[in-house]
């Protein structure tokens, strides 16, 4: 930390005025160091009380400068710039986080994952929050308790042995603000400096993030299309000694692959042999088509290993931020504590209606709907994707989930036909941002149909095989590269 002298004299207090120099040193890259100084050494070199340091290092860390591991430090948090996030219009995590240009409002958008407005349970779900304030009154808007409202713990515990046989008791049951909070909540209680995680490559961009802000170190291990590389992945937890294997083991994001069974047992069994825990990401196993059902790894598991989180957003409505983890009895004590340091309590009043939704049965038929609505749109686009066959693309036909991954001839660059893309109209994600190292591996795509009706479907194909077309003819009928 760069020398600076707090003034004594000034009537702003001293604590406020080493969080203002902490935070401009953080801005401006100042720090050589991730790590802050104790807080007795600081205090000591600036001669002010431990009091002042701590209260400046609070107010850095309510704000996300920073971030405390008991008995370790505080640490400088990464900051993601704002200006990064300002031009993008709803688009989703993976996007914000990587930088991604804006959508146009005009474009057809294969970018998002997000659901169109269209298909939310409005109805339902209004009735749900008017039965709530009926029948709770205030008592709807008092804080739940720090693990959530006890009903809904209930009713997902329910829900859980309903849909996919998974049986936990609604203590092991910890309600979050979405699953991002989940991941978040993890890492912060969980990980420190040096730990070891590994994670399918590519991968979620939002928990890369989450496990490496707490300075984890990443293994990240290819993906096939039938789960992560087994063989890799037994070489490196030999090697590696991981705290955690994070996984999405149904419509992998982005490849959109699903483990066998083969392999999920193989999982299994390789975190009983060396003790370390599976983080399973759960967002799409319920968005099945043709009656290609799917379960969670959690089902099977007998062995209290997995830490099962489950957000509703790309299912639902992303407003409403409802997601949950389910917790292995070893940790639940740090995690719902680090829950209640990170915003008290999730919405006590949304949590009662959405355990009225489950409740009454209103679940069940939105996600028959919404199953029904997806698979027409992704027949659609596996019948248009077909034109594409001739420039060599591959991809892999998930029968589910929201996107297709797409892989590329060698020598077209996604970045540069995502560019023009943009030109064109047309929005979709370079395969780059999901990689671990995302210096290599830029001839994937990952398109989505979320966002978009069935004549967008159609129109955005149409794009990209006009300007794939403009790439392919030379005298050998090679493809000339994206440069």
């Amino acid at each position: 930390m760069n020398d600076f002298v707090l003034n004594k004299n000034s009537e702003e207090p001293l604590y406020v005025q080493l969080y203002s120099e902490i935070k401009r040193q953080i801005e401006q890259s100042e720090l050589d160091d991730e790590k802050l100084p104790s807080i007795r050494k600081l205090s000591k070199k600036l001669g002010v009380n431990n009091i002042t340091v701590i209260n400046a290092y609070k107010m850095l860390e309510q704000e996300g400068y920073v971030y405390s591991i008991e008995g370790s430090g505080t640490y400088v948090s990464k900051i993601t710039n704002s200006s990064e996030l300002a031009y993008l219009d709803d688009g989703d995590m993976d996007l914000m986080l990587s930088g991604i240009l804006p959508i146009n409002k005009d474009s057809v958008n294969f970018a998002s994952v997000s659901p169109t407005p269209d298909l939310f349970p409005i109805e339902e779900f209004k009735h749900a929050l008017i039965e709530v304030l009926d029948r709770d009154g205030g008592q709807a808007f008092l804080y739940p308790e720090v693990n959530g409202y006890e009903p809904l713990r209930d009713s997902i515990s329910k829900f859980l042995m309903d849909n996919y046989e998974i049986d936990v008791n609604r203590n092991q049951i910890l309600i979050t603000s979405g699953g991002q909070q989940g991941l978040d909540i993890i890492a912060k209680s969980m990980v420190n400096p040096g730990d070891t995680i590994i994670m399918e490559n590519p991968t979620y961009s939002a928990a890369f993030e989450a496990f490496k802000s707490r300075g984890a170190r990443i293994v990240g291990i290819a993906m096939k299309d039938d789960g992560i590389d087994i063989d890799v992945l037994k070489a490196s937890i030999k090697s590696h000694t991981p705290k955690f294997f994070y996984m999405m083991t149904n419509y992998q994001s982005p490849t959109t692959y699903t483990y066998s069974m083969e392999k999920k047992l193989e999982i299994l069994n390789l975190a009983k042999e060396y003790g370390f825990y599976i983080i399973e990401d759960d967002f799409l196993t319920d968005l099945y088509f043709y009656n290609d059902i799917k379960t969670p790894l959690k089902t099977l598991d007998d062995f209290d290993k997995i830490i099962f989180i489950k957000s509703f957003s790309k299912v639902f409505m992303p407003g409403v931020r409802i997601g949950f983890v389910t917790l292995p009895n070893r940790l639940l004590k740090g995690i719902i504590k680090a829950k209640h340091t990170t915003d008290i309590s999730s919405s006590g009043y949304l949590q009662r209606a959405f355990d009225l939704y489950l409740r009454k049965g209103y679940w069940r038929s939105h996600i028959e709907n919404i199953r029904k609505v997806y698979s027409e749109k992704y027949k659609i686009m596996m019948d248009n994707l077909s034109i594409l066959d001739k420039y060599g693309i591959k991809y892999t036909k998930p029968n589910g989930g929201l996107s297709i991954w797409l892989k590329l001839p060698n020598n077209v660059n996604s970045s540069n036909l995502y560019y023009e893309c943009v030109e064109n109209n047309l929005s979709l994600v370079p395969g780059k941002v999901f990689f671990i190292n995302n210096n290599l591996n830029d001839n994937y795509l990952r398109i989505s149909y979320g966002a978009v009706d069935n004549n967008e479907i159609m129109k955005g194909i149409g794009i990209l095989d006009n300007i794939l077309s403009k790439h392919l003819i030379d005298k050998d009928n090679q493809y000339m590269p994206f440069i």
